[in-house]
């Protein structure tokens, strides 16, 4: 019997492109075998599929099996369909052909997740869930608090030969883990490609800043207006009216956003450009969670990812580092330029401005004795990269750029001006803060997230300090002047 159903597939694959269908591929060059799957979406139905492969008779035979599985079908129950039921369609396969399901699964996947988003629209159900999964403990555990009705998305963000997949959480293979994951946890499952989107909404950016001499938060820019836009889109189209992630965050009655109940997993700096429209639709399960609950909730379902390392890296630089990547994607070749002190004296060379950052002390090759050197400025024009002492880096005035509030500016309590800086307090004054106690490190470019208690009421850039000189008439400021 199963050399039947495998016969049969291989025989008269399902081979047509439908009318106004969207397209999935998996496989090439690197294994020799290339699948492709298109599907057609009406509202919340497959209306057709279809497929063509080329290389093994196995890669052939699995897309049509994946044909045959999602023809006809509701969407969500087509977006449950695994690697492990195209391969019990054809009967089963042997270890050495089960690629070949796995290669149908993708591309099957990529095309559903492609008409999904462009033509899908399912009557809207209160209490579906869209969850935003990664393939880690933190959003399988949000998907586990989403109730009975979660569906799960992942959405892949960047593709890249040198990206370390293991370590990164948007490629392909993450994408894969991800599907199997919520697969196993009896989910239905969405691929979304949204690589040109992230390309060019946040590494384009994050290009460009580092070739002007800033530190961005390309995070930040993420979650504001790329990756949560997209969900909050797709979750319409299954008709979910909620969106839940893996951040730990929560929401106030005010429905503003409020940091999480485990302080030292808090990511509401992460998500502080989220507009209050948006966050209406969000839920943060892990909100009031710490960090070990979380775990222990992932073992006792029995979630294989319950002790996996939290990544680290931003996804896009996993496993590369910064210079090569700026080099390779941004056309960015590192420069060396004179790294002088704050009275312009040079005092060594640097191997390109983009490679440090404001507050930086390791890496500066000025050797370990004497007094600490940090970076205190930069000028990118005239590739000059400025270290003082800890003293030169403080500051009482921070000026901001693009500032957004949600509450009035004398509601402004505390800022925060690094990711895991603690809050400081501090008064909004115009396209400035001013701080009652000195902060050392305050990077242009980066977000400084404005506070009242617990909640975030708005958030803004850090602009382009102007460091006081203490013991020369000539500070950093005039050497990022020319002055020096």
């Amino acid at each position: 019997m199963a050399d039947e159903r495998f016969e049969e597939h291989l025989r008269a694959p399902r081979g047509h492109v439908p009318a106004g269908a969207h397209h999935g591929a998996a496989g090439g060059a690197v294994c020799g075998d290339l699948v492709r799957v298109s599907v057609a979406v009406e509202g919340d139905r497959v209306v057709d599929a279809g497929c063509d492969a080329s290389g093994c008779g196995a890669a052939l035979a699995a897309a049509s099996a994946a044909v045959e599985l999602v023809r006809g079908a509701p969407v969500l129950e087509a977006a449950r369909v695994s690697a492990q039921a195209i391969a019990d369609e054809l009967g089963g396969l042997s270890p050495g052909k089960r690629h070949a399901a796995d290669l149908a699964s993708d591309a099957l996947h990529r095309a559903l997740g492609a008409a999904v988003r462009a033509d899908g629209a399912a009557p809207l159900d209160p209490g579906r869930v869209l969850v935003a999964m990664s393939g880690g403990v933190d959003s399988a555990v949000a998907a586990l608090r989403s109730g009975p009705n979660a569906v799960a998305v992942t959405l892949e963000l960047w593709s890249s030969p040198e990206n370390d997949a293991e370590r990164s959480c948007c490629s392909a293979d993450a994408v894969r883990h991800a599907r199997m994951l919520a697969h196993r946890m009896g989910l239905p499952h969405l691929t979304i490609d949204l690589r040109d989107e992230f390309r060019a909404g946040v590494v384009e950016p994050w290009l460009a800043d580092h070739a002007a001499g800033l530190t961005p938060n390309p995070c930040v820019r993420c979650n504001g207006s790329v990756r949560l836009d997209a969900m909050l889109d797709v979750a319409a189209r299954v008709g979910a009216p909620a969106l839940a992630t893996g951040h730990y965050a929560r929401v106030g009655d005010d429905g503003l956003l409020r940091i999480a109940a485990d302080a030292a997993k808090d990511q509401s700096y992460m998500l502080a450009a989220v507009p209050p429209a948006v966050l209406a639709r969000l839920r943060f399960p892990l909100g009031e969670l710490t960090k070990a609950e979380v775990r222990a909730l992932a073992e006792e379902a029995g979630l294989p990812v319950a002790r996996k390392p939290d990544s680290q890296d931003l996804c896009f630089l996993a496993g590369t580092g910064r210079a090569e990547f700026l080099a390779r994607h941004g056309g960015q070749r590192a420069h060396p330029g004179d790294l002088v002190d704050t009275a312009g004296r040079t005092l060594g060379r640097h191997r390109g401005q983009a490679l440090y950052t404001v507050g930086q002390r390791k890496g500066l090759g000025l050797g370990g004795t004497g007094t600490p050197r940090y970076v205190v400025a930069k000028d990118a024009a005239r590739n000059v990269v400025v270290v003082g002492t800890r003293e030169d880096l403080l500051v009482r005035r921070v000026p901001l750029r693009d500032v957004r509030l949600h509450r009035p500016a004398e509601d402004v309590r505390t800022v925060r001006l690094r990711y895991h800086a603690p809050a400081i307090p501090c008064r909004l004054d115009g396209d400035a803060v001013e701080l009652e106690e000195p902060f050392a490190g305050a990077a242009p470019g980066q977000t400084a997230v404005l506070m009242a208690g617990d909640t975030v009421v708005g958030h803004a850039t850090i602009a382009e300090l102007r460091v006081s000189p203490h013991r020369d008439s000539r500070g950093p400021a005039d050497v990022r002047a020319g002055r020096a």
